[in-house]
């Protein structure tokens, strides 16, 4: 396979990376300015970047169907596609979490969470645009470094609101609710760490 006809693979994960900050960087938006009567119309706006990311991810598997060569393992290739796949996935999940509930006001954690998934997801952009490098991966390797630290910064906000919600509301259903944002704000994070795990492995194997 030419150079040219590798970069598909490259440019279609940085493409999906891209709708994945899309995304992350709307949610912040409707949390930020947050009211219950915009719901609706942000759920249709939130869910035409998963569709595109879909769609990408369905290029990524034609592709690899047909291909003869790949530049990466085609298993290694279809499993980093899924996995970031799942990143837009997971930040609609939370946006359709509150709107099944329709709380009248979101916390300043939840939005918190968001600002910081919003980082993970720009330093997975930058970790895509070097994994054409993969041969020469100091930059790629930062980005990795990067993206971790971020998720680690992730966790110790999730334990924090969790821990606040407790104190500051005492009706058990709300508790219950925003306990579950935190947990699905948290799975963002966690399925872009997973992300770089599989990337961090893909330089390994072809150190």
């Amino acid at each position: 396979m030419s150079k040219k006809s590798d970069m598909f693979y490259f440019e279609n994960f940085l493409s999906v990376s891209q709708l994945c900050c899309n995304a992350a960087d709307y949610l912040v938006e409707c949390l930020k300015n947050y009211n219950v009567s915009n719901l609706e119309d942000e759920i249709s706006h939130m869910h035409k970047y998963e569709h595109e990311a879909d769609i990408k991810k369905h290029e990524m598997s034609r592709s690899l169907s047909k291909a003869f060569i790949t530049p990466l393992e085609r298993e290694d290739l279809a499993e980093l596609s899924h996995t970031l796949d799942d990143v837009t996935d997971n930040i609609e999940e939370v946006l359709q979490l509150i709107y099944m509930e329709e709380p009248q006001e979101v916390t300043n954690e939840s939005v918190v969470m968001a600002v910081k998934i919003a980082s993970c997801c720009r330093a997975m952009e930058r970790m895509f645009k070097e994994l054409h490098n993969f041969n020469k991966p100091e930059k790629l390797l930062g980005a990795i470094v990067e993206l971790n630290d971020l998720e680690e910064e992730c966790d110790l906000l999730y334990l924090q609101a969790y821990k606040k919600i407790r104190k500051e509301k005492t009706d058990a259903l709300e508790i219950i609710f925003w306990r579950k944002v935190y947990d699905y704000l948290e799975r963002c994070a966690d399925s872009c760490e997973h992300v770089a795990d599989i990337v961090d492995m893909i330089v390994m194997k072809n150190s």
